[in-house]
């Protein structure tokens, strides 16, 4: 278990065959600056912010498996032909002496089903997209685990430290283990144990693929934040089901649903007025807030927000566990180490502050400066950032949006 003192914060750690140079990422945040689903140079300039702040890992957020598992424009598609970007990506954070780390998922029920169909464990009526979802046949779950084993591969061999398979949000995997929305009566629904066969298969899987010295983790919900959905207990168990697995080097635990509740997992301000204007037209824009406090109920931030669940998980497994959530001030990390959390994962403050974490090394303890307006969320879709980081300072921005950004790591 962690110490209490400062300087075990910053001291080298770690986590499977990787010793990070401290016990701080920075969370997957969607950068939304791809081209044609390829890493840019605005993607590596928005990380090398965090890696010159001091982060120990950042995290290449939302890359999808397959095409039809993107969950947003100007998304990171993993496969053959974007190998070099990634590569030249991760060496970009290697000259930095930060740990490159990439987040493979498939966002099912929340995609867009470019290249194919929306798929989700049972059909449903999405929010999101205002259409009924399409229930995975067996093929299409044996066929998105290949996804998953070949985006492995590929991010093996771009030069990734670490691999982290996003099992929350309420994306695919998610979906199959929601007691809610899962109402398969075949072998991938029903129990717990058959709604959790797809995430723990996928994670075998994908540890079996990869060489040894490339750590594998996952992000998982504590909480759906709706009705009748995946709760803390059920997290528990599953928790321990991969840990039996042993396939995971560390747990990162989050909550809420970008299907049915995004809220949960962001609190504080709910940015209605900016999110309306994402849809296409008047009509869209007038529903969505018509319909927003059911859809996006506002919760108070506080922080540490998830650690009060959190805690049934670590009580649960041995295993390292990562919390994420509100983390906005020194004492909360250490207060998470002292609680038994071996790392803490940062999004919002470090989008307000890149170099926050460099301040906390060279003595200056002050909070986090994110207010948690949210109003970052949707800034997705024009490259993510922080309203109240002027222009000229936001990370990648310099170089974003086209025809000023360009893809990179590949040879004209």
């Amino acid at each position: 278990m962690a110490t209490t003192d400062q300087t075990s914060i910053f001291s080298p750690v770690q986590l499977g065959p990787l010793t990070l140079r401290n016990r701080i990422i920075k969370a997957a945040t969607f950068e939304g600056m791809a081209i044609d689903n390829m890493v840019t140079d605005a993607v590596v300039d928005f990380h090398r912010a965090f890696g010159e702040g001091r982060v120990g890992m950042t995290t290449l957020a939302y890359c999808a498996v397959a095409p039809d598992g993107q969950g947003a424009p100007n998304e990171i598609v993993v496969r053959e032909e974007a190998v070099p970007g990634l590569r030249y990506f991760v060496e970009a954070m290697h000259n930095l002496d930060v740990a490159a780390s990439i987040q493979l998922g498939h966002a099912g029920p929340v995609g867009l089903g470019i290249g194919g169909r929306a798929l989700s464990s049972s059909k449903v009526f999405s929010k999101t997209r205002f259409k009924n979802t399409n229930p995975a046949t067996e093929s299409e779950i044996f066929r998105v685990i290949d996804d998953f084993e070949n985006a492995a591969v590929l991010s093996a061999k771009s030069g990734f430290d670490c691999i982290e398979l996003h099992f929350g949000h309420g994306y695919l995997i998610s979906n199959f283990l929601s007691p809610k929305l899962n109402q398969r009566k075949d072998e991938w629904g029903g129990t717990l144990e058959n709604r959790a066969r797809l995430a723990r298969t996928v994670a075998k899987r994908v540890k079996s693929v990869v060489p040894d010295n490339i750590a594998v983790i996952a992000k998982i919900n504590l909480d759906d934040g709706v009705k009748n959905g995946f709760k803390v207990d059920e997290c528990a168990e599953v928790a321990r089901m991969l840990e039996d697995d042993g396939a995971l080097d560390a747990l990162e635990l989050s909550g809420g649903s970008s299907f049915e509740n995004p809220m949960y997992f962001f609190r504080g301000d709910v940015p209605v007025h900016e999110m309306a204007q994402i849809f296409p037209n008047k009509f869209m824009k007038l529903g969505f807030k018509l319909t927003a406090k059911k859809f996006m109920p506002y919760y108070p931030f506080e922080e540490a927000y998830f650690l009060e669940q959190a805690l049934h998980v670590r009580k649960a497994v041995d295993m390292p566990l990562i919390l994420l959530g509100g983390i906005n001030n020194i004492g909360t990390i250490q207060h998470a180490l002292e609680a038994g959390f071996e790392f803490v994962a940062m999004g919002r403050a470090l989008l307000r502050e890149p170099d926050l974490i460099k301040k906390w090394e060279n003595g200056v303890l002050a909070e986090g400066q994110c207010i948690h307006c949210n109003k970052c969320m949707p800034s997705i879709y024009e490259g993510t950032h922080c309203f109240l980081v002027p222009d000229d300072k936001r990370p990648g921005h310099s170089k974003w949006p086209p025809p000023i950004t360009k893809k990179v790591g590949i040879r004209d």
